[in-house]
């Protein structure tokens, strides 16, 4: 089992910064990649960025780069997710996800989520 705790989440105007946190515990040894998704009210969860465990790959949704950049502090167990330049329509629960063992289809470990509001 693997477990995944967002943080860094929270209201900021648009054009400032956030970085997100998610900190992954248990058989972490088993992770192969991690990503972020994100949902906006009413709307479907959206694809933000995935890492290797290892950090050497990661890839940024083609609508996000510039912006956002994923990274991972092995050290820690932790991937983060910068974002620069935030519009309002950034605003979403942002949710962290690992796939593990590296034979998984997808991602199977999922976070709680953290709020992102961005204001105008």
């Amino acid at each position: 089992q693997v477990q995944l705790v967002e943080s860094g989440g929270g209201l900021v105007q648009a054009g400032g910064s956030l970085r997100l946190a998610c900190a992954a515990s248990g058989r972490t040894f088993s992770i192969h990649a991690m990503g972020w998704f994100r949902q906006a009210p009413g709307k479907e969860r959206e694809f933000v960025a995935t890492t290797s465990w290892s950090g050497g790959n990661t890839y940024v949704a083609d609508s996000l780069k510039g912006r956002f950049t994923i990274s991972t502090d092995s050290a820690k167990d932790t991937v983060y997710l910068q974002m620069n330049s935030l519009k309002p329509e950034d605003t979403a629960v942002y949710y962290c996800a690992a796939r593990a063992p590296p034979d998984s289809k997808g991602y199977n470990y999922w976070g709680q989520g953290t709020q992102v509001t961005v204001s105008s």
